[in-house]
């Protein structure tokens, strides 16, 4: 059974990650696009479906994150760190939310430089959280 919940946290998170590297690159193109247009409005409705979309989705990918920290007993330091890396993951999730509701109501203030950089911090994420599931440094 603990196999079972492992692959399917594995493909929550991936597929919520994919959302978090294409929901801000998105914000590049808002950012860019005219304050009105067909362009803007195309790119809103992405933006809030990939959103309402990947919401549940990272949700899953946590509830089965705990599931296997809880249900079958996986410890260690790595996995206090790595659940500590999700907090982050989830106020960034979170934010991109307030984001996309600023650029909804045309108070965006953010220039597509800051979200081009903006869209690197779940990379840097990722990358801690694998190499802590992997390594188990401690």
């Amino acid at each position: 059974m603990a196999l079972w919940v492992k692959s399917f946290h594995i493909f929550f998170v991936v597929s919520w990650f994919a959302g978090l590297f294409y929901l801000p690159r998105i914000f590049v193109n808002l950012a860019m696009a005219p304050a009105d247009g067909a362009e803007r409005e195309r790119l809103l409705g992405m933006a809030r479906r990939l959103y309402k979309f990947v919401t549940p989705i990272g949700l899953l990918a946590v509830g089965f994150g705990l599931w296997l920290w809880f249900g079958f007993g996986y410890a260690g330091g790595w996995l206090h760190a790595k659940t500590t890396l999700v907090i982050p993951l989830l106020a960034y999730h979170f934010y991109c939310g307030h984001l996309l509701k600023a650029f909804a109501a045309g108070r965006n203030t953010r220039s597509d430089r800051w979200y081009r950089v903006f869209n690197e911090v779940p990379v840097f994420l990722l990358l801690a959280i694998i190499l802590l599931a992997v390594l188990k440094p401690f």
